[in-house]
């Protein structure tokens, strides 16, 4: 282990130290401890369905870059990616073997094209329902009122992600390779999201992949006795989950439960049912990914060594 990633594990447990002794963590785990597991296995199958339909999401999008990824391999990929993911730091080395291990048809470019663009994709939609439910919030008073720090934030990371946009758009005019490579992506995102025959397939995917994260996320609150509305959910479960691609701990534990501690007690919750909230819908999807070490079983008899009596010439 190295020491970037002896510091992020180091910042996670004194997030969670610091969130336990400041917010009552008993009451948090007590709150865990009385989750109904009705709704626990409610969130469970939200993941399960959500990891089914991104490793759909992510073989459709290497099949626009010409790369054939039969469904079973896909989803048994995808396990053993969250499994990876949620183990180390960085939460991205899962994807980065993904797309090592798909290489062999397309190139290692393609390959690794096709897995960013899928995650992508998937940040995207997420910002597209945090803008939505800001929107519904900002013409329909009278519901969910957000203090103007809360609005600020959004309208920051909205701008940007419009800015990263245009700078991916205006990059291609550069000379170079810096340029050749902005083409290259740009002609890629294109192909794989914005194709006629891809672009209805991407949109419906990505929209249900996201209402299944975000309904995993108010199943947990629900499980601790936190119910949670359309509306809530599509404004505060977005920001509560993008602490998770902040590469400072590991699966963004510690991150999360810090934003929902803070995000909580504007829907009349508590912080500390915030927490408990957090931490539920974390050991669900740490279960929910469990599978994944099938996969990784299942490699390791694929290349185990050949004896040496069966290797020696006869």
């Amino acid at each position: 282990m190295n020491v970037t990633r002896s510091i992020q594990i180091l910042i996670a447990l004194a997030v969670m130290a610091l969130l336990w002794v400041g917010l009552d963590g008993r009451h948090a785990l007590r709150l865990l401890m009385r989750a109904d597991p009705i709704w626990l296995t409610a969130a469970a199958v939200a993941l399960t369905v959500q990891t089914v339909l991104s490793a759909m999401r992510w073989r459709l999008t290497a099949q626009q870059l010409g790369q054939a990824i039969p469904l079973t391999r896909a989803v048994g990929e995808y396990y053993l990616a969250q499994v990876v993911n949620q183990s180390l730091p960085g939460g991205v080395l899962g994807d980065a073997g993904r797309a090592v291990r798909a290489r062999h048809q397309a190139g290692l470019r393609r390959a690794g094209a096709a897995v960013a663009i899928e995650r992508l994709a998937g940040q995207v939609a997420l910002f597209l329902v945090l803008a939505a439910g800001a929107l519904v919030v900002t013409l329909m008073p009278g519901g969910l009122t957000l203090p103007s720090w809360v609005m600020g934030l959004i309208g920051a990371l909205l701008s940007v992600a419009v800015i990263v946009v245009l700078a991916v758009g205006g990059a291609g005019q550069l000379p170079g390779r810096a340029g050749a490579v902005a083409r290259d992506l740009r002609n890629a995102l294109r192909v794989t999201l914005l194709a006629p025959g891809a672009l209805p397939r991407q949109a419906a995917l990505n929209l249900s992949i996201t209402g299944a994260n975000l309904s995993a996320f108010a199943f947990c609150a629900a499980a601790t006795g936190t119910m949670m509305t359309p509306v809530e959910t599509a404004v505060l479960v977005p920001l509560i989950l993008l602490t998770m691609i902040l590469p400072l701990t590991v699966s963004g534990w510690g991150l999360r439960e810090g934003a929902a501690a803070g995000l909580f007690p504007l829907i009349g919750a508590s912080a500390q049912a915030g927490l408990a909230a957090s931490l539920a819908f974390g050991l669900v999807f740490l279960a929910s990914s469990l599978p994944g070490l099938l996969v990784l079983l299942a490699q390791r008899r694929d290349i185990r060594p050949i004896p040496a009596a069966i290797q020696a010439d006869p």
